[in-house]
């Protein structure tokens, strides 16, 4: 669990797909006046508890522009 505070390319090559599929779910909220939109991976279906609460990612307004950036020039989205 953590919260994202910056975004930055790593140049090493992806090497193979990762076979586990499993959903992510987001939750948007307000903490402290700020607005907060979490990630939250759930077990596959092959774990011992599937469904659980794997892991999350936290960004706020800063962070989920950057990756917004990130996606829209990685796999060019077009937009804004």
């Amino acid at each position: 669990m953590a919260f994202v505070k910056r975004i930055e390319r790593d140049d090493r090559e992806i090497t193979a797909l990762h076979p586990t599929q499993l959903i992510c779910r987001y939750i948007v909220s307000e903490r402290n006046g700020k607005r907060l939109i979490q990630l939250n991976t759930h077990g596959s279906d092959d774990r011992d508890t599937p469904g659980k609460l794997s892991q999350t990612l936290q960004f706020d307004e800063q962070s989920a522009a950057e990756l917004y950036q990130v996606l829209k020039r990685e796999f060019g989205f077009k937009g804004e």
